[in-house]
């Protein structure tokens, strides 16, 4: 097996196996008359199609919809599905959530075990979910430990801020309200494009995932799932400072833990280096089956420019996700509403 192969597995093997984590297989792609809605019941005939940019006012008022649709570029076809909650007014600019989802997992999959559409339902966003071609990477991980994949204009980040800047122009999205989030690689994908897209994402959400820079290679992203990024990785480089909200488990098998705290102390650092001081409030318990612990850190206004959730005894999987999807732990907080919540607080 090469390295890069066992990466890609270990990421995807979840790294725990207790009865309150699904670990379900990710279904394959719907056909063209197969594409479900938020409750997930079927709808007739809502075709594969290219993202194509149309004026909001020419749009009627629709009802929620989820569909499947193709992007063009760099040479591939980039499948990906979207999310759009019932809109009276079709005029009116609706945020964007960009959703990245881990290894073994697909679009559809990834928006089953999060229930992110549920919650775009109630508070009126669009969330896009982007698929990794399996010709890429055969685990369907996004490819966070490559240098190719680490800078601006090149590989799959610059597929995705191109994207979801398509789907804000034919979409009626806000271009001022865009954010990214991801779990396992898609959470470590989702910090890279908040370091190298700050003019495109204004917040970013990472889940059981690990911080930019944290690897350039095999070795080093073995040794930062394993045991943490270095401390240079951390606060030894010139990180962008941009809102961001952490979740991670304590038992986490895939990812060590220390990944989450290392990202927060890494946008601490930015910050600083920035100019904004920001103050750590008080930590507060959260309710729910699993213990958690939430921390904020405010700027002088006020605002909460980071928060990190720290969930004892969670596992590699989403928090408060629903087990009819993989990699998925009912138990702990519910991600999704807090990542949501702190993402419309944020604007470019």
């Amino acid at each position: 097996m090469d390295a890069t192969r066992a990466i890609q597995e270990a990421l995807g093997n979840g790294g725990f196996a207790s009865p309150e984590t699904s670990h379900a297989p990710p279904p394959t792609w719907a056909a063209k008359d197969d594409v479900t809605d938020v409750e997930y019941r079927e709808v007739s005939s809502v075709p594969m199609i290219e993202t194509r940019a149309a004026p909001a006012s020419a749009r009627p008022a629709r009802d929620a919809s989820f569909t499947a649709h193709v992007f063009a570029f760099g040479g591939h076809r980039w499948r990906y599905r979207l999310y759009e909650p019932r809109r009276a007014d079709p005029a009116a600019l609706l945020p964007v959530l960009v959703m990245l989802h881990g290894c073994k997992q697909d679009s559809e999959d990834f928006a089953r075990g999060t229930g992110m559409n549920a919650v775009a339902e109630r508070d009126g966003f669009l969330v896009v979910y982007p698929e990794q071609l399996r010709k890429s990477n055969q685990m369907g991980c996004w490819n966070w430990f490559e240098a190719q994949h680490q800078r601006r204009g090149a590989g799959e980040p610059a597929m995705i801020a191109a994207l979801v800047q398509a789907v804000v122009a034919s979409h009626g999205g806000d271009p001022k309200r865009v954010y990214v989030a991801g779990l396992s690689a898609g959470g470590a994908m989702a910090a890279i494009l908040g370091e190298l897209y700050p003019d495109v994402f204004a917040a970013v959400g990472v889940h059981s995932g690990l911080p930019a820079g944290s690897a350039s290679d095999v070795p080093s992203a073995f040794s930062a799932m394993r045991k943490g990024p270095s401390p240079h990785a951390v606060v030894g480089r010139r990180a962008v400072a941009i809102p961001t909200i952490v979740f991670h488990g304590s038992s986490d098998k895939t990812v060590a833990p220390g990944n989450g705290q290392a990202i927060v102390q890494q946008q601490l650092a930015a910050h600083a280096t920035g100019g904004t001081w920001l103050e750590r409030e008080e930590a507060r318990p959260a309710q729910a089956q699993r213990a958690a612990t939430r921390e904020q850190w405010l700027d002088d206004q006020g605002q909460v420019r980071l928060e990190s959730w720290r969930i004892a005894g969670g596992p590699h999987a989403w928090s408060g996700g629903h087990a009819s999807g993989s990699f998925t732990d009912p138990q702990g907080p519910a991600a999704s509403e807090a990542m949501a919540r702190f993402f419309l607080r944020h604007a470019r």
